[in-house]
């Protein structure tokens, strides 16, 4: 097997370029907006302003933008809600998906936009009423300055005319929430964040006075009976979404127990091993086998009761895994644990597991690793992202580390995915993973994804047994034992998540993105859409060795950057030819950890990293990279690409923080003709929803593997050839890289 190779070169950072422009209508024929449609909207936001006039909690008022499609960045309204220095996207407060999959954006806006948006609209009506017979056209409003039309005379400049249009012609209407959902008993409430200072704001305008310790974040917050039952009866639109704060948790279950002593095994004394932090149940410190591996903590509300077996299962395989499974073996050794017991019986408070989340990882930064491994039985929302996720997510993007998380049982099921995953399984950033049987099938109690209508969730897949099957063996608090589920099929990912990092020394963005490449097969893109929602991008190799290394015809290469400006990018790539022909197939998978917004609903991440990456091309009428996957979302090369936001999300991953592109690989592998000495590109374009400096400093991984069609190993001659450019390449020797872990874990006395 090949070694994997770990380039370091320049890469440039340009900013956008921008392509500017007159606002115009979609190109395609028929393409019209009628006066008609201009009245409408401008009547309705007549009565929503009047409405609003009415409430005296919030000033101005809500206003949901319902419109005809997913829409792009580039497509919200513009002109509309937008005067001065105030722009529309400033004021954009949440965002779900219609019962038509469509976009529904909420807008905080005053009472004087709201006015003025209505005389906009009317007023571009009256003039395509009397200067367009009542519609006009894509083709009349982009030869609008060819028209003798006094847009003065209307009190309108020209460019606003043309905007007001382009706005109107993507909005469906305008409306107000009706459907915010409640709870009679204790609720973690997700708030449209109308204030800088949401505390403050309750208290003074509601009269509801919550502690500062009930909230997460600035606007999800635990609301009692009383205080939900005044926040609904005195301001309902305010509520984005509710949950139950008591949750059901759905712990794996025991095929069977085999031995009711938990000494099951034996082991030497811990060393300097590295620490993995788990957050489940509460943990065996008494009599497990492996107990001195493990630094307990217990942070478990005594209300609930007492759960030993789960916690203690997940932590043996982290330890210890491979010893009591020999036919399990993924090369990785062993692990100590720093284990914080979390929940005691299957229910719990999902608040108090969040503050528990928060102040275990702000009190142990040292720990880079977490597995996750409880779920909730409640199915996630559709249109949000539930708070224990969102936390994950917050908490991962601060700190620099990363949770592996379970996807979820549903343990009465008798066939995959006849349930939604629960939380906090629909975390982006997390690697979040379901299970399967000894056969390499989704497990009968696996939940499936996806997340938000759009995310890929799970992201991959691990054994975890099944019923009817073979199971893993753990030690519980009662003995040994035999289980099954997600929970058990998780620990053996954060093992080798652990390694990548801990021993190996790889960022935690390239160990994403090596696990869910070595899970990836050639023959499956992971867009299947059924597939993908069980297995995500597909089963990762048992063996760190298949994730670490590449097959003999293949070359695999890891690269880490930082995105600074709107394109971090490399033209220098040199691919080996052969006969003036590149004989590969290609495949990459890019991984980020991006900041999130729980309160933007469907519209989450924050930050969008584009990836080009294929030959260079720098004659003819297409300059530029000519990509794998032929991605044309950002390619500026003076042609019109027509993309839609749906098609863009659907199949080029946009807005997921995890892209895997590849080449369709047809009947017959042709080799491709190599331009410009055989050089390749990489380019990675930053886009950003709100503030540009989201995406500023972010950090991200990519793999990249080739694989040559004739079954020829080319990696020398790669290596050769990016020295010669003067690229940096380290080969990723395992057992080097083990050996050198464990002299820097050495611990030197020195004489007095």
């Amino acid at each position: 097997m090949n070694e994997i190779l770990q380039l370091k070169g320049k890469f440039s950072q340009s900013p956008s370029e921008g392509r500017g422009g007159n606002p115009s209508l979609p190109k395609a024929t028929g393409t019209s907006v009628s006066a008609g449609h201009l009245v409408d909207l401008s009547g309705q936001l007549k009565d929503l302003r009047i409405f609003w006039q009415g409430v005296t909690v919030i000033d101005g008022g809500l206003v949901d933008v319902h419109y005809k499609q997913v829409i792009a960045k580039s497509n919200r309204i513009r002109a509309l809600f937008s005067k001065n220095k105030i722009t529309s996207n400033s004021s954009i407060k949440g965002a779900r998906f219609d019962s038509d999959e469509h976009h529904t954006i909420t807008h905080h806006v005053s009472d004087a936009l709201i006015a003025d948006a209505e005389a906009k609209l009317t007023i571009a009506a009256k003039i395509i009423e009397e200067k367009f017979g009542g519609f006009i056209t894509t083709e009349q409003l982009d030869a609008v300055e060819t028209q003798n039309i006094r847009f003065e005379d209307y009190g309108i400049s020209k460019s606003s005319f043309r905007q007001i249009v382009v706005d109107a012609y993507y909005v469906k209407r305008f409306d107000r929430r009706q459907d915010a959902t409640t709870s009679p008993n204790d609720a973690v409430v997700t708030l449209y964040k109308v204030d800088d200072d949401m505390r403050a704001f309750l208290r003074e305008k509601l009269a509801i006075d919550i502690p500062v310790e009930r909230f997460n974040g600035d606007s999800t917050v635990l609301l009692l009976p009383p205080e939900m039952a005044k926040l609904t009866q005195n301001a309902s639109y305010l509520i984005a979404m509710t949950v139950d704060d008591l949750n059901t948790v759905v712990l794996d279950k025991d095929a069977k127990i085999t031995n009711r002593d938990p000494r099951i095994a034996s082991i030497p004394k811990p060393g300097n091993e590295p620490v993995i932090g788990v957050i489940d149940t509460q943990f065996d410190d008494k009599d497990s086998y492996f107990r001195e591996w493990v630094e307990y903590f217990n942070y478990a509300d005594p209300r609930f009761g007492e759960n030993k077996r789960h916690g203690t299962a997940v932590s043996s395989i982290i330890v210890d895994g491979p010893k009591i499974n020999p036919d399990l073996e993924d090369g990785c050794g062993r692990f100590r644990v720093r284990h914080f017991g979390v929940i005691g019986n299957e229910r719990m408070s999902s608040f108090g597991i969040m503050r528990n989340i928060r102040k275990i990882i702000e009190t142990n930064t040292d720990i880079k690793v977490w597995n996750l491994s409880l779920g909730s039985e409640r199915e996630v929302a559709k249109s949000y992202i539930s708070p224990e996720a969102a936390l994950l997510d917050e908490l991962q993007q601060k700190h620099d580390i990363i949770f592996v998380v379970s996807s979820t049982n549903y343990l009465q099921g008798t066939k995959p995915g006849q349930k939604v995953i629960g939380s906090p399984a629909d975390s982006i950033n997390s690697i979040v993973v379901n299970a399967v049987d000894d056969h390499g099938n989704p497990a009968t109690y696996s939940r499936k994804g996806q997340v938000l209508s759009f995310f890929k969730k799970p992201d991959v897949a691990g054994f975890g047994g099944d019923t009817s099957g073979k199971g893993v063996r753990v030690c519980t608090h009662m003995g040994e034992s035999t289980m099954y589920g997600t929970s058990i099929a998780a620990p053996w990912i954060t093992r080798k998540v652990a390694f990548l990092i801990e021993v190996l020394g790889f960022s935690r963005e390239v160990a994403k993105a090596l696990i869910i490449d070595a899970a990836a097969q050639w023959d499956d893109t992971g867009n299947d859409p059924v597939a993908s929602t069980l297995i995500g991008y597909g089963l990762v190799p048992q063996h760190i060795n298949d994730v670490v290394r590449s097959k003999d015809n293949e070359i695999k290469f890891i690269i880490d950057m930082t995105s600074e400006e709107y394109d971090t990018y490399t033209y220098n790539l040199p691919i080996p030819t052969d006969n003036g022909k590149h004989p590969f197939i290609a495949k990459a998978t890019l991984c980020y950890f991006p900041k999130c917004s729980i309160n933007q609903g469907v519209d989450y991440t924050n930050t969008e990293l584009d990836v080009y990456i294929g030959r260079i091309k720098s004659k003819g009428k297409k300059p530029g990279i000519k990509s794998i996957d032929k991605n044309v979302q950002s390619v500026n090369d003076g042609e019109f690409h027509p993309i839609d936001e749906e098609t863009a999300r659907k199949v080029f991953r946009k807005w997921d923080n995890t892209k895997h592109v590849r080449e369709v690989i047809g009947d017959k592998l042709m080799p491709r003709k190599a331009y410009d000495d055989g050089l390749w590109g990489v380019s990675v374009k930053t886009k950003n929803r709100f503030d540009s400096d989201d995406g500023k400093g972010l950090k991200f991984g990519l793999v990249v593997t080739l694989s040559e069609m004739n079954g020829v190993n080319r990696i020398r001659d790669f290596i050769r050839l990016c020295e010669l450019r003067g690229w940096l390449v380290n080969r990723v020797d395992i057992d080097s890289r083990v050996d050198l872990y464990n002299k820097a874990q050495e611990t030197i006395t020195l004489d007095t």
